[in-house]
C-alpha cells in the first residue's frame, strides 16, 4: 500500500507542478499590474519580460484578495482544457493500428534454448525448447514452458522424419515411441543398445515379433483394476443392440472386475494374465430356465465368501448376479465378444507374461516402441491398455518411491494418436504428468482426429495442455483456420491510385493502414514443404525451415534400409528376450543320458535356452551368442 502511495503522489506532482508554477507567476503579474499599470496585465508582463528584477517585489507571494483571485482562475481554466484534452485523447499505436503480429526471431527463441544443445527438443531447424523444467535464474522463470506438444502434419509431411526420429536421437531421456510403419525401431534401436539403452517391443502387426506384456503384472490394488476394465470397455465393443448401453456395460464391468480381483488375489503367479479371465467366462454356464442353478464359477466364488466375505471380488460378482438368468446370458454374450481376441493362440502367447517391465522405464534408459497396424484397429486396445499402465504405473512410481519426480525424464511420442484408442483420463493425466517427469508429444493428421476421439470438450483441455504447436503442413480446413487466427494480424501499409479522365483530368494517390493476417489460409495450404509453424506459448510464432534428420550428429548410427548394417534385427532381438532361465537340474533331464561333469567349486549360473555349453577338464564355459540354433553340447 505504502508503495502504491508513492506513485500516486509522484504522479501528481509531475501533473501539477507547471499549474502551480503559473498560478505564482499570475500571481505576480496581478500583483505588478495593480501597483504599477492600475490592472494593464499587458503591461506588466511585457515589463517582467524586460526587467525580470522587478519581480522581486512581490516576492514570495501576494495575498491580496484580487491577486489571489487572478492566478486561481487562470490555474483553473488550464486545468480544465488539460482534462478536456485528454478526455477526447486519441489512442494511436503507430505501425500496430490493426495487429501487431510477426514471425519470432532468434532473439525471441534464445531464452527456451539450453546451451547444452543435447539437452534440448528439437521443434524446427533454428527452434529447440530446452527439457530443463527448472530454470537457472530467476530471469528465465517466465521462459519455463511444459513438454508436451502437439505435432500437426498431413500424411507425408513428414512427421516421423523431422520431428519423432531426430529428437529420439537426442537420447536425454526414456522414449515411448508408436510406430505405425514398424520401422523407426530397425532404424534407431542399434544407435540406442549402442548408447546403453534398453529397447522393448510391442509388435501388433507381427506378434511373433513382439515381446510379452501382461496387463496384469501392473495391478497393485482395487484401483488398479477398476482403471483396467474401464480401458477394455472403452476399447473394445459389446455383441448386439445392448451392447452400448449403460445397464449391460455396468454389469460387464462388474463381472470383470470380480474375475480379474479373484484372479490378483487368489490364482498362483503364473495365472495371473487376462488368459485366466477368458477361461473363467468359458465356465460361466447359466440356464434361463433354472433361476437355482450354479456353474463351477459360482461355487468356487461361495468358497471364497465363505473364507472372506468382504473380499473385493466377492461383492463384485455377488452384485453381477443380481441380474437374472437371461439377462446374464447377454452379459455373458457381451463379454465373450469384447474378449474375443484373447481366444486367438498369438495374443494368448502376448499376454501370459510381461517382459515390458513398464514401472522401470523412468528409472532407467529405455526405449519402448508400440508397433500397430495402421489399417485395422482389432489390437489396438492392447496399446491403448498398455498406455493407460504406463502412465498410472509412473505417476504412482514418482511419487511412491522418487520424491513425486522421476530420475529419467520419459517422453510419449504419440504418433497417430487418434488410432491408440480412448486412454481413460488423458485430459486429466495429460496435465499432471509434468510435475513426475514425463511428457507427450501428439502427433495428429488434423484437430479433428482429437476430438473424434475424445469429443469437443476434452480435445480442447488435451490441447490447452502442450505449450508447444508444431505445424507441419496438411489440408484440414478447421485445423489451417484455428492456426491463422492463433497467428494474428499485423498491420501494413495500402496505397490507392485514381485516374479520372473527363474534362478535367484528376489523378489522386491515398495511402492507409490496413489489417492483414500473418499468414492467409490460401498461403498456409500452399506452405512449401520444407516449411513449418512452430508456436510456443507467450512467444512470437516461427516460421522455419524442418529440421533436416541428416545434420544431426547421431545419424551416423541410423539405419537407412534392410541392408544397411545398422539395421536392427527385431526377430533376433525379440527370441533372445523370450528365453527362459533354466537351471542345472533341467539340463540334466534335457541332455537325457549325456554325460556332463561340474566342479563342486562352481556358483550357481542360469544359463538361457539357445546359449552353447562346452564342457572340458570338467570347466563350464558359457557363449552367449546372438544368433538362431543355439545348442548344447555334451
Amino acid at each position: 500500500m505504502i508503495k502504491l502511495n508513492t506513485k500516486i503522489l509522484k504522479k501528481n506532482l509531475v501533473f501539477n507542478s507547471p499549474l502551480i508554477l503559473i498560478g505564482v507567476v499570475m500571481n505576480w503579474v496581478s500583483f505588478i499590474s495593480r501597483t504599477d499599470y492600475q490592472g494593464n496585465i499587458i503591461l506588466a508582463i511585457g515589463e517582467i519580460l524586460n526587467s525580470p528584477a522587478v519581480v522581486l517585489k512581490a516576492l514570495p507571494l501576494s495575498f491580496n484578495p484580487v491577486d489571489l483571485i487572478v492566478a486561481s482562475s487562470v490555474t483553473l481554466i488550464l486545468l480544465l482544457l488539460i482534462l478536456e484534452k485528454r478526455a477526447n485523447q486519441k489512442k494511436f499505436r503507430k505501425g500496430v493500428e490493426h495487429g501487431s503480429a510477426r514471425w519470432g526471431t532468434a532473439e525471441d527463441i534464445k531464452p527456451y534454448v539450453d546451451d547444452d544443445m543435447r539437452n534440448n527438443i528439437i521443434l524446427s531447424e533454428t527452434e529447440f525448447l530446452t527439457m530443463s523444467s527448472r530454470p537457472k535464474s530467476k530471469e528465465l522463470i517466465e521462459y519455463a514452458r511444459n513438454k508436451n506438444i502437439i505435432v500437426i502434419g498431413g500424411s507425408g509431411s513428414g512427421k516421423t522424419r523431422f520431428f519423432i526420429k531426430p529428437n529420439i536421437m537426442q537420447m536425454h531421456s526414456s522414449y515411448v515411441v508408436t510406430d505405425p510403419k514398424g520401422t523407426i525401431v530397425n532404424e534407431v534401436s542399434t544407435m540406442l543398445l549402442k548408447h546403453g539403452y534398453k529397447v522393448k517391443i510391442l509388435n501388433l502387426v507381427n506378434l511373433s515379433k513382439s515381446m510379452r506384456y501382461n496387463p496384469m503384472a501392473y495391478i497393485k490394488n482395487e484401483e488398479d483394476i477398476l482403471k483396467l476394465v474401464d480401458t477394455i470397455i472403452e476399447n473394445t465393443k459389446g455383441e448386439g443392440e445392448k451392447a452400448g448401453e449403460d445397464f449391460w456395460v455396468k454389469a460387464e464391468k462388474l463381472l470383470y472386475q470380480a474375475f480379474i480381483g479373484a484372479i490378483f488375489y487368489e490364482f498362483p503367479d503364473f495365472e495371473k494374465n487376462l488368459i485366466s479371465v477368458v477361461e473363467m467366462l468359458k465356465m460361466c454356464e447359466t440356464r434361463e430356465d433354472d433361476e437355482t442353478f450354479k456353474n463351477s464359477v459360482d461355487l468356487w466364488f461361495e468358497e471364497l465368501e465363505q473364507k472372506n466375505p468382504d473380499h473385493f471380488a466377492v461383492i463384485q460378482y455377488k452384485n453381477y448376479k443380481l441380474a437374472a438368468g437371461k439377462t446374464a446370458k447377454s452379459i455373458l454374450i457381451s463379454c465373450a465378444a469384447r474378449l474375443a481376441p484373447f481366444n486367438i493362440p498369438r495374443i494368448r502367447d502376448l499376454v501370459k507374461e510381461d517382459e515390458m517391465e513398464l514401472n522401470k522405464i523412468g528409472d532407467e534408459k529405455t526405449a519402448l516402441f508400440a508397433i500397430i497396424p495402421d489399417t485395422n484397429r482389432t489390437f489396438n486396445f492392447i496399446i491403448s491398455m498398455m498406455y493407460t499402465q504406463m502412465f498410472n504405473t509412473l505417476c504412482t512410481h514418482a511419487d511412491d518411491d522418487c520424491g513425486g519426480r522421476l530420475p529419467i525424464h520419459v517422453r510419449f511420442m504419440l504418433d497417430e494418436f487418434a488410432n491408440i484408442g480412448k486412454i481413460p483420463d488423458f485430459d486429466i493425466l495429460i496435465a499432471t504428468i509434468r510435475s513426475r517427469e514425463m511428457s507427450a508429444s501428439i502427433v495428429l493428421q488434423s484437430k479433428r482426429q482429437l476430438k473424434s476421439v475424445y469429443g469437443e470438450d476434452k480435445a480442447a483441455i488435451i490441447e490447452d495442455c502442450c505449450d508447444t504447436t508444431i505445424f507441419l503442413g496438411g489440408k484440414s480446413k478447421d485445423t489451417m483456420k484455428d492456426i491463422v487466427e492463433t497467428l494474428g494480424k499485423e498491420t501494413i501499409d495500402d496505397f490507392n491510385t485514381s485516374d479520372t479522365r473527363g474534362s478535367n483530368l484528376s489523378k489522386g494517390l491515398n495511402y492507409s493502414k490496413l489489417g492483414r493476417e500473418l499468414m492467409t489460409l490460401d498461403e498456409m495450404a500452399v506452405m512449401r514443404g520444407r516449411k513449418c509453424i512452430v508456436q510456443i506459448r507467450g512467444t512470437r510464432p516461427f516460421f522455419s525451415n524442418k529440421y533436416e534428420i541428416t545434420d544431426h550428429p547421431m545419424y551416423k548410427y541410423h539405419a537407412d534400409g534392410l541392408e544397411d548394417p545398422r539395421w536392427f534385427d527385431v526377430e533376433k532381438y525379440v527370441k533372445k528376450q523370450h528365453q527362459h532361465p533354466i537351471s542345472y537340474e533341467s539340463l540334466k533331464t534335457s541332455m537325457k543320458g549325456k554325460t556332463m561333469r561340474i566342479t563342486e567349486n562352481i556358483e550357481p549360473v542360469q544359463l538361457f535356452e539357445g546359449d552353447k555349453l562346452e564342457m572340458e577338464n570338467g570347466g563350464v564355459d558359457f557363449t552367449d551368442y546372438y544368433a538362431d540354433g543355439g545348442e548344447i553340447l555334451g
